[in-house]
């Protein structure tokens, strides 16, 4: 009897495997090379599209926005500029501004605000040109072991997982006292330059007057301006917080400072407005003045697929809300400009450059050729788009009503990142296109 129940459940189990192996599971639709931004549901993203439009709130608000900066045309245009935060995506920001200046028409900025790597890029962007081989230099040649050391095996028990000694050691040499010197003199001249902290532990967004604290009396002022840039560039849990010694009603205390961007990505600040003239509506009026957003990034995230792994998808999870955070970010200071009449400009990494995966990642062979993407766009006469996330091409909500899909391309391509780390043009374009390793698609 056992010899026959053996045969019975070997023939079972040779029946199973060869079903398996007839019937393969479906994969994700980005594991097949698919954008899911591009698997429509037709009726219903023509019904979500019909009755809301994507981009009626942003030809309202354009409307709004011209007319509210209707007469302005007499006056100077002012410049603000925004630098997002993006660790080694800095590289593109970079490479936006001196390709700005080979252009020509780069302006002195009476604004420059910076959260985390643009915090560091903030004060050579404030300063002009002339310090664009600065900033080249600093991401371009820099690499991960010239930054931070990993301290795995005392992180549990510690506050960090790298030490950053050594980029401190760097932002110190970079704003040196003729730096400090330069951005106090602009800063008496009128000009501002503001750099974003979050607060450790209070959870708050603190923004820093830099040229204030270079042009003031205060001892301290330049090793206090190389704290706040280190606690702007600091991840919390990556990098150890900036401690940054305040005095409340005249008793010392110490404040803990990281990442401005993980309160904010992004923000904006108004050109500054003697205290004499700030009763004069005229004086205000912000109407006319030009504001230019650079995002150390892409505005979304390219298709990749995730392991089964709790740690993957978490921090998969963080990066989407990280993205989501900076489309709201610059959402906002594009509803300041249509309010106030001001010109909105927003340059990112395009959608179909082969980003790096890690943002933590500081290698010239992947540092370079984003900054050489940045120069390209910001040469270009078409470097700004004028309207925000959500107003361009696919960049609506998907609207479902059941679950058979169509591919429609529905905006840019985008590389798709599929479970054998290979980058994928879309189905719809890639055609006889062989995959692309990433190590190849950013030498």
């Amino acid at each position: 009897m056992r010899p026959v129940i053996a045969a019975l459940l070997l023939s079972a189990t040779g029946l199973t495997l060869t079903g398996c192996r007839a019937h393969p599971p479906p994969v994700s639709p980005t594991a097949a090379g698919l954008n899911v931004r591009d698997l429509v549901d037709p009726a219903a993203q023509a019904e979500a599209e019909d009755l809301n439009p994507p981009d009626q709130l942003a030809i309202l608000g354009e409307r709004l926005r011209v007319e509210r900066k209707a007469g302005s045309a007499d006056r100077p245009p002012r410049h603000v500029l925004c630098l997002s935060g993006g660790g080694a995506f800095g590289a593109f920001s970079a490479g936006v501004l001196v390709g700005w200046t080979g252009r020509g028409d780069r302006p002195t900025f009476d604004v420059v605000t910076g959260v985390s790597t643009g915090a560091l890029i903030a004060p050579f962007a404030f300063l002009g040109p002339e310090y664009d081989p600065t900033i080249t230099d600093l991401y371009t040649t820099i690499r991960t072991r010239d930054l931070y050391r990993l301290r795995l095996l005392t992180a549990l028990l510690g506050e960090s997982f790298a030490d950053n000694r050594r980029m401190a050691a760097r932002v110190d040499a970079a704003i040196s006292p003729a730096v400090t010197a330069a951005i106090a003199a602009a800063h008496r001249a009128g000009r501002r330059l503001y750099v974003g902290t979050t607060e450790q532990e209070g959870k708050q967004f603190v923004v820093w007057d830099v040229g204030a604290i270079a042009a003031g009396d205060a001892a301290g002022g330049r090793e206090l301006i190389v704290q706040i840039l280190l606690g702007s560039a600091a991840p919390p849990g990556f990098f150890p917080a900036a401690e940054i010694g305040v005095t409340v009603d005249g008793v010392r205390r110490v404040e803990r400072h990281t990442d401005g961007g993980v309160s904010q990505s992004i923000f904006f600040r108004p050109p500054y407005v003697p205290p004499e003239a700030r009763s004069d509506p005229a004086a205000r009026d912000l109407a006319g003045t030009r504001v230019y957003a650079v995002v150390a990034g892409k505005l979304y995230a390219d298709p990749e697929a995730i392991r089964p792994r709790a740690i993957s998808q978490a921090s998969k999870n963080v990066a989407a809300t990280v993205y989501a955070q900076t489309r709201r970010n610059l959402q906002q200071v594009y509803a300041d400009c249509v309010v106030a009449g001001m010109d909105y400009h927003l340059a990112a990494i395009p959608p179909g450059y082969p980003a790096p995966r890690s943002s933590l990642e500081f290698r010239p062979a992947v540092m370079v050729p984003l900054f050489e993407e940045g120069r390209r766009v910001g040469g270009s006469a078409a470097a700004w788009r004028t309207l925000p996330p959500g107003a361009g091409p696919g960049e609506g909500p998907l609207a479902r009503a059941g679950t058979a899909l169509t591919h429609r391309p529905r905006g840019p391509a985008q590389p798709v990142l599929g479970p054998d780390r290979l980058i994928r043009p879309p189905a719809s374009d890639r055609g006889g296109i062989p995959a692309v390793p990433r190590e190849a698609a950013v030498k």
